[in-house]
């Protein structure tokens, strides 16, 4: 897998990615889906920002959501409708739509969180890889992957698709490196 020099320079700088086979942090599935909701849209410093001043004011628990007044969640800096989705989350979680996720296929997986509110795909994908460590993702439709893989591959947003196929069966991996490319010199 670590062949291309690239890769394996930025695994020598970070070290394993934290999906399967390697170990990865093992966390309540509804404070990763409610942090993927948070980050939509943000920068990963700002959602980190914004999931901490949520999460002081609101612990991350379903029951915590469902009791927090919509007013609550909107003055941490959530808009009206992450607000809304996470309530939606909450609600559905309390009804049992997170239990036993990490037996389920990727796509049985997609399916069931896109039932809520503010839950896409985009949201799915940073689920399967981590919340449950899943090693073959490949979030093509995330902008900081699309970013990464055009400065330091040349790949064009629309092949990706293809251009992932040759990680199979690490595609979370490399999306790993390609973010902390981002970040890297």
């Amino acid at each position: 897998m670590f062949e291309h020099p690239v890769l394996a320079a930025f695994y020598r700088r970070h070290g394993p990615a934290p999906f399967a086979p390697n170990p990865f942090p093992q966390r309540p599935p509804f404070r990763v889906l409610a942090e993927s909701v948070v980050a939509q849209q943000l920068s990963t410093r700002a959602a980190a920002r914004l999931a901490e001043r949520l999460f002081r004011l609101v612990p991350p628990t379903p029951e915590a959501f469902l009791e927090a007044p919509l007013d609550l969640l909107r003055q941490a800096g959530l808009s009206r409708a992450k607000a809304l989705a996470l309530k939606d989350l909450a609600a559905k979680a309390e009804e049992g739509l997170l239990d036993g996720l990490d037996r389920l296929e990727d796509e049985a997986v997609v399916e069931r969180l896109t039932r809520v509110r503010g839950v896409g795909l985009w949201t799915a994908e940073m689920f399967l890889m981590f919340g449950l460590g899943r090693p073959d993702v490949w979030p093509v439709r995330d902008l900081g992957l699309r970013r990464a893989a055009a400065r330091l591959f040349g790949v064009a947003p629309e092949a990706l698709p293809a251009f992932g196929e040759a990680f199979r069966p690490y595609r979370s991996h490399l999306a790993w490196y390609l973010w902390r490319s981002l970040s890297s010199p």
